[in-house]
């Protein structure tokens, strides 16, 4: 018996442009090179993201109503600076880039966010509390890798600036159990332009 097909899931995130991506490949490319980078799985492209607010699997009823709450909380934000300088890491577990710039836009920008999806019935999981990082890498399970080297080999790290102008509600995919080596997928459920 096939197990059941994974639930996607919803967060919303502000997504560097494709040129700062570009900036964060060039500056991680030598992290292959120090001891136990076979036992991370680094993030896609597809993947890189500041989260602002996971919401998880979602009931597709009420998503109307939060896309209308998320451009409205889109538009009473204005347009702000960001940049990815130097790296920080959760234990031995995630690996991540540290953001830089109008930091104080960007946790009020998370506040909206995470009113608006409550409001709209679709509460923050609250295991998720909004830490601006940008994850770069995961320990795989049971593998665990001695993370404070790449933190140091990332000290110089910089990826942009650029000016974000836009939230993204992302629907992950998880990957199907027991398939070796997959990844969840990404894809764009909805965007809404930061106003101000």
């Amino acid at each position: 018996m096939a197990s059941p097909a994974p639930r996607p899931r919803l967060f919303v995130a502000v997504v560097p442009p494709d040129a700062v991506l570009a900036d964060l490949d060039r500056a991680t490319a030598a992290l292959d090179a120090l001891p136990g980078a076979d036992r991370l799985r680094r993030t896609e492209a597809g993947g890189r993201h500041l989260t602002l607010a996971f919401l998880g699997p979602c009931d597709p009823a009420r998503l109307d109503g939060l896309a209308e709450r998320l451009a409205r909380a889109a538009h009473r934000t204005a347009p702000f600076p960001l940049a990815l300088r130097g790296a920080g890491r959760f234990g031995d577990r995630v690996l991540w880039a540290r953001p830089d710039g109008d930091l104080t836009a960007l946790g009020r920008l998370a506040d909206r966010v995470r009113a608006a999806a409550t409001r709209a019935g679709l509460p923050p999981d609250a295991e998720h509390a909004f830490r601006p990082h940008l994850t770069l890498a995961r320990a795989r399970p049971g593998q665990p890798v001695r993370l404070a080297p790449y933190t140091e080999a990332l000290a110089r790290l910089a990826a942009g600036p650029w000016q974000v102008t836009e939230v993204r509600l992302v629907r992950s995919v998880p990957p199907p159990g027991g398939v070796p080596g997959a990844r969840p997928t990404y894809g764009t459920a909805g965007r809404w332009p930061l106003g101000g």
